[in-house]
């Protein structure tokens, strides 16, 4: 699995960012245990994760850094400009592009100068993922049937209840959305999805959201996510995982936030990841299709 950084509003690099201690969670050895790896094998491997991490955290500094302008960049991210198998700093260019006329002058510069240095470091993350590339391939024809990352799926709701696999068999399609406290335009949804959730129960369907701050049983950082469902009057499940789960590190691969996913029966991912708020109506109305698309599928297969 290629190995990729979590781009979120920078108001909460200091609490929410997947890289940083102040998430309590790591990614540096995520992609370093596999069983069929030898010793030395497994070395190189936390080697080049070790490295990737202190690349990612370049570019996160330069967010840091440069808050206010990034921030109002984060936002306006959404799935018409975003391409999460392409170029990351492409990405970001393209963006500030499509939004520019948002910008002062000086935030365009500073954007526009970050992104070069952000090429730059990609370029390194590049060829680190390359020589990665081979092995990557060989361990997924090894687990071909076990490459979901919802397959032996397990949590926990914020009441403490368990949730395992049967979460997906159990819907025609379930909608999963990921997010964080401290996101706006995360927080500016919740409202929405709590909407779509009643929509599609009757059709099947349900709406479950993973806060990737509550991961491994955060118990402040599940108070606070739950206040601010309340808040929001959203009333539809969210879980905490395991960081360390197949899931966890999914949700450590997405690149930006909200990002909303369509999930079927057997625990497969459908179609592509929706980036940005459904509190947009053109978002809302393609998402709409593309769970009716899967809800029609699996009408079809029974």
């Amino acid at each position: 699995m290629k190995t990729k950084r979590t781009v979120i509003s920078i108001f909460t690099l200091c609490t929410a960012l997947l890289f940083t201690a102040c998430s309590g969670k790591g990614t540096s050895n995520t992609e370093a245990s596999r069983n069929t790896q030898t010793e030395a094998g497994s070395e190189a491997s936390g080697s080049s994760n070790t490295t990737l991490d202190d690349l990612y955290q370049q570019e996160n500094q330069l967010f840091a850094e440069h808050e206010d302008a990034w921030n109002k960049a984060f936002g306006m991210m959404n799935k018409s400009t975003a391409d999460p198998s392409g170029n990351y700093a492409d990405y970001l260019a393209a963006t500030v592009e499509s939004n520019k006329d948002s910008f002062t002058d000086d935030e365009l510069k500073t954007l526009t100068d970050d992104i070069e240095t952000i090429r730059k470091i990609e370029e390194q993350i590049a060829a680190i993922e390359k020589d990665n590339t081979a092995s990557d391939d060989a361990s997924q024809k090894d687990n071909s049937d076990d490459t979901s990352p919802f397959r032996n799926f397990s949590g926990q709701d914020y009441d403490g209840n368990s949730v395992d696999e049967s979460l997906f068999s159990g819907n025609a399609v379930t909608v999963v959305n990921f997010w964080f406290t401290g996101c706006k335009p995360c927080v500016a949804e919740l409202s929405k999805l709590n909407e779509l959730n009643d929509t599609i129960k009757s059709m099947g369907g349900e709406v479950v959201g993973i806060n990737t701050e509550t991961f491994d049983g955060n118990e402040d950082a599940i108070k606070e996510a739950a206040a601010v469902l309340e808040s929001q009057g959203a009333a539809y499940r969210n879980l905490s995982i395991d960081s360390a789960s197949d899931a966890g590190k999914y949700a450590s691969n997405i690149m930006a936030f909200p990002t909303t996913i369509l999930v079927d029966r057997n625990g497969n991912i459908v179609g592509d990841p929706m980036l940005g708020g459904i509190d947009n109506q053109d978002n809302y109305d393609t998402l709409m299709k593309q769970i009716q698309s899967v809800i029609d599928a699996d009408g079809a297969n029974k």
